[in-house]
């Protein structure tokens, strides 16, 4: 059977640890057609204000929608969960933690393109999908795209969203053909999602505008207490540092 991609997106009541999933948004690309799955869900959680501000869903919009787990949108989520499927999301971390609270745990290959292109556009001003689609000006294609599609796009609208990230994708995978021309370019961003992002440069703190190989040699005691203290530090800043300490 041929493999399936899922491109996704969430809204959430929040980023906290008790938050929940009430907007779930996503194509199914196939071999021959494109399946749109857009749904809101209610939830014993209260949307936050700052989420509010965000998504723009509020408490009257989810009045009388059922849950997520009994949704048909995750429902068939979860048949589409298999080894031999890709799911898509910009910053994947999020929704798939999110969606694990709902009792979804991903079987599929993961495509993360917040990753990938951290990877492949390292000296963009930022990553965000809306700076791209900016950027790429892929609000150009977006209308004829949702028009064909029948998506109503709104700015961070998880159906939205999605539309926008298929588009960003076409242009990230032909970044990573040009990078990595000698290899299957899905199996390549699967790869460089899984792979560690070597920071260069600081964007915080006391040193920032320095490179982290200076800082390594000019105060290589701070890089130590942030790798001890700062319980939070990110992933790929903490095997950064490690990597300019030589550790």
């Amino acid at each position: 059977m041929a493999a399936k991609y899922i491109i996704l997106d969430t809204e959430t009541t929040g980023t906290q640890e008790l938050d929940r999933v009430i907007q779930l948004g996503y194509m199914v690309l196939g071999a021959k057609e494109i399946e749109v799955h857009n749904e809101f869900f209610s939830s014993d959680v209260p949307i936050s204000i700052p989420a509010m501000e965000v998504h723009g869903i509020t408490p009257a919009m989810l009045a009388g929608k059922g849950s997520c787990v009994e949704s048909e949108s995750y429902k068939r989520l979860c048949a589409l969960n298999t080894p031999e499927n890709y799911i898509i999301i910009h910053n994947a971390k999020f929704d798939l933690d999110m969606l694990e609270k709902e009792g979804f745990k991903t079987q599929m290959k993961v495509i993360d393109t917040l990753r990938v292109a951290k990877h492949v556009f390292a000296d963009e001003d930022a990553h965000r999908l809306q700076y791209f689609r900016y950027k790429m000006e892929l609000y150009k294609e977006e209308k004829k795209e949702a028009d064909t599609l029948g998506i109503e796009v709104k700015a961070h609208d998880a159906i939205g969203d999605v539309l926008v990230l298929k588009l960003f994708l076409s242009k990230l995978k032909e970044a990573v053909m040009q990078r990595f021309p000698r290899e299957n370019p899905v199996e390549k961003m699967v790869d460089l999602t899984n792979t560690p992002i070597l920071v260069s440069m600081f964007k915080f703190g006391k040193h920032k505008g320095k490179t982290l190989e200076e800082v390594a040699r000019s105060d290589a005691a701070y890089l130590r207490w942030m790798l001890s203290s700062m319980e939070n530090l990110d992933e790929d800043m903490r095997y950064s540092i490690n990597y300019y300490l030589g550790s």
